[in-house]
């Protein structure tokens, strides 16, 4: 790391670069609907022409409603797959149980019964 540096660090596993990517991924379709919302709402300040008493639009309520719905199955799909990919351990070397109590840490080795 070094001074002024606004991204994450090298990954030293497989998994964190699954969620270095996944978080890529979410921050595009941030960004991409953060500047359709300011567009959208810069359009309707400069626009007078546009119609503010619309009473019957079932077109553009379905769209609302499920293109957020995509949205989110788009972003939750990698998310589960990486939380899946994170959680399987086949054979750890070592395994290591840490409590953190209220002034100090206590550690349990599982694999060392003699500590």
């Amino acid at each position: 790391p070094s001074w002024n540096h606004m991204s994450f660090q090298d990954s030293a596993s497989p998994s964190m670069e699954q969620l270095i990517f996944f978080h890529d991924y979410s921050m595009v379709w941030l960004v991409v609907i953060s500047i359709f919302i300011l567009y959208m709402m810069i359009f309707s300040m400069v626009n007078s022409f546009t119609n503010r008493s619309i009473n019957e639009g079932q077109t553009i309520e379905t769209i609302w409603t499920i293109l957020p719905s995509f949205i989110l199955i788009l972003i939750a799909v990698p998310s589960l797959r990486i939380l899946y990919l994170m959680e399987e351990v086949i054979d750890p070397q070592f395994t290591i149980k840490a409590v953190g109590h209220q002034w100090y840490w206590s550690y349990e080795y599982s694999d060392f019964n003699s500590m």
